[in-house]
């Protein structure tokens, strides 16, 4: 049922000679026997699955966390905008890693290319201990607050029926991602226009209720009393939450038609989707402010419900389930994209080969997908929704930075390296110190979660060298290991950097 890839194997590490003898034998299988992934995601099924894993529980929660963190309407709307234009940059930054090296895996791909093995494999670590699993517990919590919540309100819903749903959630979209690929791509498609009619739901009578003069919230908006710099990087920690997601894309880039071309669909569909995003983001976030007051949206778990009981009242039952579907988007986005870093890796040797295993009809990277599952319904079942964005924030956004930092350490040491598409020095380098920045400043403004999650990226550097690489401990290191561990799978790693 299912096909292993293995890096002693790849096509990158067979011997000329041997691909001479292999070439007569292809003519016994024709291109569509061969099991690999399918390029099946096209320009609009590309933009859909950025909008699409980018709109989710984010904008209807995190404007919370954004207004408590900034103290004020225009610094707040200000944060808004400008986590628009650093995840732009991000994502042009990506847009070029994904044309340069045109291998799917995202964050690992492009670690493991620029700066070697160990940080890509303690991206791998990090993503399936603790970030995966936070991400996409915390978007099937929100799932299952706005099903439940509408039920019960003025009262609380119970906690217990909230985790059911959001647990029959998340099978729903495993289920989905392990049974096909253009099942899932379709299903991101479909919620992405869903999500967006949700967004013009609120933008609509904000912008008409603004354009009748209602702007006594907005008065006074730059007011900084409440401003302490320590809590900034928590508030663009919120808001960059919102807009996370948008370099998924660049890890299906195996299964997206025609990647490599300027201004194809790599690109073309990361600036599209994102200046997308960034405006109807701070749209929504205007429209909220139009109808409610600081201190009203400070007192809301469920902002976009506050909002359409106060201004949609025929549809205010209709906002829950949109919001809902929005971040049943979210989570088939990621689940559809984060497998494939893993499948990638065991394919590398960083991994056990079984993750490197494609269903033989299906084309989905199925044991990969299954892992993810237990991880996440063990922190549905145990995590607490608003503790889970600043810890998964710090590792998330500082391997993002060594991997554009990562890029221009390329760039530098291999000129002629073929770059399809070329950001501008001044935008990589602009992301890459904000990056480091709002990281640094986060281990000054929440020690305890940011440490928790350092220390818990630091544990891989040991199975690094246990598993990975144990030849390069020494003899009496390998010796201990040996006897002490001696049924410890160790996972190879030929790969030599380009």
């Amino acid at each position: 049922m299912f096909i292993g890839f293995n890096s002693r194997t790849s096509p990158s590490n067979i011997p000329h000679s041997d691909i001479s003898l292999k070439e007569d034998s292809k003519k016994e299988k024709a291109d569509g026997e061969v099991v690999r992934l399918q390029r099946k995601i096209g320009l609009v099924p590309a933009v859909s699955f950025i909008i699409g894993t980018v709109v989710g529980s984010g904008i209807f929660i995190a404007p919370k966390g954004v207004l408590m963190n900034s103290g004020s309407v225009g610094l707040s709307l200000l944060v808004w905008a400008l986590c628009g234009v650093l995840s732009l940059f991000g994502a042009l930054c990506y847009a070029e890693l994904g044309t340069s090296f045109t291998k799917s895996g995202g964050h690992y791909t492009y670690l493991l290319e620029t700066l070697g093995p160990l940080p890509a494999f303690l991206r791998l670590w990090v993503e399936f201990l603790f970030i995966r699993p936070a991400v996409s517990s915390y978007v099937s919590l929100a799932f299952g607050r706005y099903v439940v919540e509408p039920f019960f309100a003025p009262c609380p819903a119970p906690m217990a029926l909230i985790r059911l749903v959001s647990f029959l959630g998340l099978t729903f979209v495993v289920a989905v991602n392990c049974w096909s690929v253009s099942m899932a791509s379709r299903t991101q498609v479909t919620l992405t226009f869903i999500k967006m009619f949700a967004l013009v739901l609120i933008i609509i009578p904000g912008c008409v209720a603004l354009g009748k003069g209602k702007t006594e919230n907005f008065q006074n908006g730059f007011e900084v009393d409440l401003l302490t710099l320590d809590r900034l990087p928590l508030a663009f920690f919120n808001g960059l939450y919102a807009y996370g997601g948008w370099f998924y894309l660049n890890f299906v880039t195996e299964e997206v038609i025609n990647p490599n071309r300027y201004f194809a669909n790599i690109p073309l569909a990361i600036i599209c989707s994102m200046v997308t995003v960034t405006v109807f983001y701070v749209l929504v976030n205007v429209a909220y402010y139009t109808m409610m007051t600081p201190a009203e949206l400070l007192l809301s778990d469920a902002v976009a419900v506050t909002f359409a009981n106060r201004t949609l009242q025929g549809m205010a039952s209709v906002i829950p389930i949109l919001v809902a579907l929005s971040c049943l988007g979210a989570l088939n986005g990621g689940f559809f994209a984060v497998p494939r870093m893993l499948f990638v890796g065991a394919r590398d040797g960083h991994w056990p080969p079984i993750f490197s295993m494609i269903h033989i009809r299906r084309h989905t990277p199925l044991p990969a997908v299954l892992f993810l599952y237990p991880f996440v319904v063990l922190m549905l079942m145990t995590g607490e929704i608003y503790q889970l964005i600043n810890f998964a924030s710090f590792p998330r956004w500082f391997f993002i930075a060594l991997a554009t930092l990562g890029m221009l350490i390329h760039r530098y040491r291999f000129p002629l390296h073929p770059r399809p598409f070329k950001v501008s020095w001044v935008i990589a380098i602009t992301f890459t110190l904000v990056c480091f920045f709002i990281v640094g400043l986060s281990l000054y403004s929440d020690p305890w979660s940011t440490g928790i999650s350092c220390a818990l990226t630091l544990t891989g550097v040991p199975v690094y060298y246990v598993t990975v690489n144990r030849f390069r401990l020494p003899h009496r290191w390998r010796r201990i290991f040996s006897k002490s561990l001696p049924e410890l799978p160790t996972f190879h790693c030929d790969l030599a950097l380009k």
